[in-house]
């Protein structure tokens, strides 16, 4: 195959051509500050304002409950930084869990560091939460919780609508990562009673350096800005907007929603033909997650007695394109905090791949790699002294 397998849409993907077209004219023509008053300016504005209509939509939001910002990073510092800010010294403790994004479990080791309690929750061997295990962690000092509503390394799903539904009864804000799920699944704010949610662009389509953070209409206090100067964004989150950016994102969302039963159909087909072709061909081989529910895109599989560093050099010369589940150094073996809080073998672990397709990818690419992978599984189990003591 001459062109690149790519299999890596977790961590980013292509601006989507028809994004991209949307985007253009406001580099070169449609340059205006959409801050400023005269016309160049206000249309910049319009579409800033279409562009917000469009994320609302696709996640069930108002549209000025949706907040621009430059991407996934910052929406999940802004709602756990700024609303425990919001609440100026107030004792306070937070619920989290053990496999959140980095951007997530950075913010709440500041606030540990800071003075706040923090709850981190195991899970499952399949990486689900136990959610009487959050309930019993709730205490009267309770202020958040944040739980991912998709993991970014096995495609778990975790039960929002439930945790909304315990947050709101308590009376304790709510806030997810949902990075990897707004675009790829149905997504609505209200019905699962979330009162904040952080988007990325990239992973849908749009480009890198522009997301969203929403924030419920009613959540009281309204969070802390952690980025000050202007009044942009409804006095939220300064700085001058990034107009083609957030035209994009619109964009994507808008192909998003009109897209999402079919492409999610598509995705999962193509995933079960991966699975099930590596499977029939290579053994001792574990599939992480829970199988049955997590993301139609995502494949976390373990390749027992090598190195997962091994295997994607070895495919990435081949063409294809994956991430490695672990974080592996020569004379050392660990595994990612994912993996390691579901408690997998570390020798099995060690040899973790994270597949995750997209709109681009076709039947002849899985096939190709279903072809490619057993050959250099081989070589390394042929070379590897952990296969030759089992």
């Amino acid at each position: 195959m001459t062109k690149k397998v790519y299999l890596d849409y977790n961590a980013t993907g292509p601006v989507l051509p028809e994004v991209l077209e949307a985007m253009l004219p406001y580099f070169t023509v449609e340059y205006g500050n959409p801050s400023s008053v005269h016309s160049l300016g206000q249309d910049a504005m319009e579409a800033v304002e279409d562009a917000r209509d469009k994320v609302a939509e696709l996640i069930g939001a108002e549209p000025n409950e949706v907040i621009f910002t430059s991407g996934g990073s910052e929406s999940d510092n802004f709602a756990i930084k700024g609303f425990i800010q919001s609440l100026k010294g107030k004792k306070s403790h937070v619920i989290t869990s053990a496999v959140e994004h980095k951007a997530v479990l950075e913010s709440t080791r500041f606030l540990e560091d800071n003075g706040v309690d923090i709850t981190y929750l195991g899970v499952d061997k399949s990486g689900r939460l136990d959610i009487d295990e959050l309930k019993r962690a709730i205490i009267g000092d309770t202020r958040l919780i944040t739980i991912m509503y998709a993991n970014n390394e096995t495609g778990t799903l975790f039960d929002i609508p439930s945790i909304g539904e315990i947050a709101r009864d308590r009376g304790i804000a709510f806030h997810t990562d949902a990075v990897q799920a707004v675009g790829k699944i149905p997504v609505d704010v209200k019905r699962d009673k979330i009162d904040m949610l952080s988007i990325a662009g990239h992973k849908m389509g749009a480009p890198k350096g522009v997301g969203a953070i929403y924030v419920n209409g009613g959540l009281n206090p309204r969070p802390t800005p952690i980025i000050h100067g202007g009044h942009h964004e409804f006095n939220m989150r300064a700085g001058t907007v990034n107009v083609p950016s957030v035209v994009g994102l619109g964009a994507s969302a808008e192909i998003a929603k009109n897209g999402l039963k079919k492409k999610g159909e598509m995705l999962k087909r193509l995933r079960d033909r991966l699975e099930a072709g590596i499977l029939e061909r290579i053994d001792n081989v574990q599939i992480n997650g829970d199988l049955d529910n997590r993301l139609s895109n995502t494949s976390n599989m373990s390749f027992a007695y090598v190195e997962g560093e091994s295997i994607m050099i070895d495919l990435d010369l081949h063409g294809i394109c994956v991430s490695s589940g672990s974080a592996c150094a020569s004379d050392d073996i660990s595994l990612s905090h994912v993996l390691e809080a579901m408690g997998v073998d570390p020798v099995i672990g060690q040899g973790t791949i994270r597949f995750s397709l997209g709109g681009g990818n076709t039947e002849e690419e899985i096939d190709y790699v279903i072809e490619t992978i057993p050959k250099i599984v081989k070589r390394l189990r042929d070379l590897s002294p952990l296969s030759r003591a089992k």
